[in-house]
């Protein structure tokens, strides 16, 4: 059944006939299943998708999540009326890597996109094709970010709405679906979402959809809408204790604190002057966070329109609504921003859904288990009783069966990836494996030698803060080696060996602000 194609853009889709063929042979080849394979999410009818994708957004930056100031109860209503997956992890945080796993279901390593400026690779599907393909009237609309220039239509989407590069929060020139490009006024998460009440209202019949909507928020440079740039202004935002516990932390992470990555640094322009560490300074931080808080609030709003939208049109119950996050974020923890590390703040991110036929609204659950951005594609598709991808052996599994019954089956570890990038040079190589109780990460240089940089070790079940790196502990030598071979095992299980996995030479900390044009 599996179709490899390397896809043209939908541009040179609509100008040459002989590709038209080749779509109508893919579409053609999926639309012969049975159709009660394609039914199989809810009897004669199948459910809707509206995945709501957030940037840089950390799992406890939500009600649901434990924030003590920030409240988002449109985002907490679909984890109250669904399922809240408490431990949900991306692989690689980074945008664009971790969004091509989101459409994939792939590590960074197999899909290719391991940087944020790279394209999603026309050989590979993602669950928008498969779905487009199985008849569903699909659309993209936001911030797309794979391919930097790039602001064309891409395979998968009958509509499609994006920008070059990030976008900015008010103001944006969009392209629309390659027909014009117009800047369209007003704020950026309303504007979008304005685009998607506008989509979501267009006659279809009886044809499921699926919707993904790309919020920029809350993205770097953080800028609130005007109603609640100063909501936040009563709260004091100290640095968090773990930046100043870095005695037994690798010697990069002092490094980081005075670069565009660390605390002392210029803050995303929140701070003018730098480096600056004196104490005072921590009210550049605070206007920061508070700036950061209320980009969010301005989604919640847009989460809150969108289920009242599908309410009042009779398809909420028969949509599955999904709101998850590209990557989380470091706000001070250990010294940093930014994300890329394997730090909890960098690697969890919110996972909600509402979908009755998963979890009915009056039996909400929370998912324990560690689930991550490659399960999302395949959790969508089983859903809407899709075929599989079938690209390769697809690295994620569905979380269907967990959630509905169970699965003793379920991963007991994961590992993480992540390789160096001159633009941003912050952060090393990063290989590290993480399973319910601990969490080991090291630092290739890149070159095929010995680690240069200290490994750090962490029993996350009783040190959730990773505040104290057990890596020069003998007592721990054995859980060390453990989780080594258990790295090891698990990255050969996706194709990487010494031999084949490529890294960049690791080529220090630097001070150097990074160009202006991709920060």
């Amino acid at each position: 059944m599996a179709v490899l194609l390397c896809l043209p853009s939908a541009q040179a889709v609509a100008e040459t006939m002989n590709t038209k063929l080749i779509w109508g042979l893919l579409f053609a080849s999926v639309s012969t299943l049975p159709s009660m394979v394609l039914s199989a999410a809810q009897p004669g009818k199948r459910p809707n998708v509206l995945v709501v994708l957030t940037d840089d957004q950390r799992a406890d930056a939500m009600g649901l999540g434990g924030a003590k100031y920030l409240q988002t109860p449109n985002i907490d209503r679909l984890g109250k009326e669904g399922v809240h997956f408490r431990n949900m992890f991306c692989t690689t945080s980074l945008c664009s890597p971790s969004r091509a796993s989101i459409l994939s279901g792939l590590y960074a390593h197999t899909h290719g996109v391991t940087d944020n400026f790279t394209e999603y690779p026309r050989g590979f599907k993602s669950f928008p094709m498969v779905l487009q393909g199985a008849g569903y009237d699909t659309a993209y609309i936001g911030k797309w970010h794979m391919g930097e220039e790039n602001d064309e239509p891409r395979p998968g989407f009958n509509w499609f709405v994006t920008h070059k590069g990030q976008g900015k929060y008010f103001d944006t020139e969009f392209n629309i679906n390659g027909q014009r490009r117009e800047v369209l006024p007003g704020y950026y998460t309303h504007v979008v979402t304005d685009m998607a009440a506008e989509w979501l209202g267009r006659q279809r019949g009886q044809r499921p959809w699926l919707l993904m909507l790309g919020h920029k928020a809350p993205h770097s440079f953080y800028f609130p809408e005007p109603k609640y740039e100063r909501l936040f202004d009563a709260v004091r935002v100290p640095y968090p204790e773990t930046a100043f516990m870095l005695d037994d932390k690798p010697d990069w992470i002092r490094q980081r604190l005075y670069t565009w990555h660390g605390i002392y640094g210029p803050l995303f322009e929140w701070r003018k002057k730098f480096p600056d560490d004196r104490p005072e300074a921590v009210k550049d931080f605070e206007n920061m966070t508070r700036a950061y808080w209320g980009t969010i609030v301005s989604v919640d709003d847009s989460v809150g329109r969108l289920y009242e939208l599908l309410r009042q049109r009779g398809e909420l119950d028969n949509t599955v609504f999904v709101f998850l996050g590209d990557n989380g974020i470091l706000n001070g923890e250990h010294g940093m921003v930014d994300k890329r590390t394997m730090h909890e703040p960098s690697i969890r991110i919110p996972l909600v859904v509402r979908y009755p036929g998963l979890a009915p609204a009056e039996r909400p659950q929370v998912v324990e288990e560690q689930v991550l951005t490659v399960d999302v594609a395949p959790s969508i598709l089983e859903l809407c009783g899709a075929p599989p991808l079938e690209l390769e052996k697809i690295h994620g599994r569905s979380w269907v069966r967990l959630v509905r019954d169970g699965d003793p089956g379920w991963r007991k570890s994961w590992f993480y990836h992540y390789n160096y990038e001159q633009q941003f040079p912050y952060t090393p190589n990063v290989r590290g494996v993480r399973t319910e109780s601990w969490k080991y990460i090291h630092y290739p240089h890149g070159d095929g030698g010995p680690d240069r940089h200290m490994g750090e070790l962490y029993n996350v079940e009783f040190d959730p803060e990773e505040r104290h790196n057990l890596i020069g502990n003998p007592k721990y030598a054995g859980v060390v080696k453990d989780l080594q071979a258990e790295l090891a095992r698990l990255m050969r299980e996706t194709g990487l060996t010494p031999d084949t996995d490529k890294m960049p030479l690791d080529e220090g900390i630097k001070q150097q602000l990074p160009d202006a044009k991709i920060r």
